[in-house]
């Protein structure tokens, strides 16, 4: 869930330590990227917002840097912009950035961008149709969108935290996939691909499990299982040693856990599913 990153975002750039669920999260929406740039013959993307989910921000486009696709990348602060490209050129991996205060105008040319992604960051837009349409405009071939997934478990039950005066730079109607298909649908794309993914064997929790246990037990016993898990924490886990080289096992341990994503009915998906993605291209008629 993003809600919790918000005030803490920057401690993952000194301990790179994602956790299971991040990692595991990375390697399928990789793989999904892969297959729709492959689709589609991209060779530029563009990411604006950057700032979606948990874990090391500005790095979800590194599979697709890879491939030598030219990567595009936007932020609304630019402290965290820099602390991405700094890591990117740590990585020895290219990428352009620009600072975007409200994501009300994009400067590129029109047409100028293959594929544009938006992975659970559309509620930083003020503006989501003014910005849709920006994106329409510069996107020349495919845009694939994830928003959470609003029917699931997890997310009804860490939203309980969300309030306007808390978060007011969330705009939660903007992370509404019908709202995005109909705007979508009246610049001219057509909804090609859709459906929940990222659907592991855990919940939905935001937290390391320690601390989830600790909120639902007695004090006194969440209490201990919360220092217990400290004290035996596994080394740090994080695709940054698999882009670095350092881990080329990494995506086929992760999708060792994808027994549920590969199996379970959508009717499962539905509720227990952590984020819902959808893929346009222009319509021709």
């Amino acid at each position: 869930m993003a809600i919790p990153i918000i005030n803490d975002w920057e401690k993952y750039f000194t301990d790179n330590h994602e956790g299971l669920g991040s990692s595991y999260e990375r390697v399928v929406i990789n793989n999904l990227l892969k297959r729709t740039a492959d689709r589609y013959g991209v060779k530029s993307v563009l990411e604006s917002p950057s700032f979606g989910f948990t874990g090391i921000s500005g790095i979800n486009l590194l599979s697709l840097a890879d491939l030598g696709i030219r990567v595009y990348l936007e932020d609304h602060d630019e402290h965290r912009l820099d602390l991405i490209g700094k890591l990117w050129s740590e990585l020895g991996r290219p990428l352009q950035t620009a600072y975007n205060r409200d994501y009300r105008k994009l400067d590129y040319p029109d047409s100028s961008i293959d594929m544009y992604f938006s992975f659970s960051a559309l509620w930083f837009v003020q503006d989501l149709p003014c910005f849709l349409q920006e994106v329409s405009r510069v996107t020349a071939k495919v845009i694939f969108i994830s928003v959470p997934n609003i029917t699931g478990l997890g997310y009804k039950m860490q939203i309980k935290d969300y309030s306007p005066q808390k978060y007011p730079d969330l705009c939660l109607g903007n992370i509404d996939r019908k709202s995005i298909i109909f705007i979508l649908g009246k610049l001219g794309w057509k909804l090609r691909e859709a459906g929940w993914f990222d659907c592991p064997p855990w919940p939905d929790i935001g937290m390391a499990k320690e601390d989830l246990l600790s909120k639902w037990l007695p004090a006194s016993l969440g209490s201990l299982i919360r220092k217990r898990g400290s004290a035996v924490r596994r080394a740090p886990l994080s695709i940054l040693d698999h882009y670095a080289g350092k881990d080329p096992d990494f995506s086929a341990r992760m999708m060792k856990h994808n027994w549920l994503e590969k199996f379970a009915p959508r009717v499962w998906k539905k509720y227990w599913a952590h984020h819902y993605h959808m893929v346009f291209d222009r319509d021709q008629k």
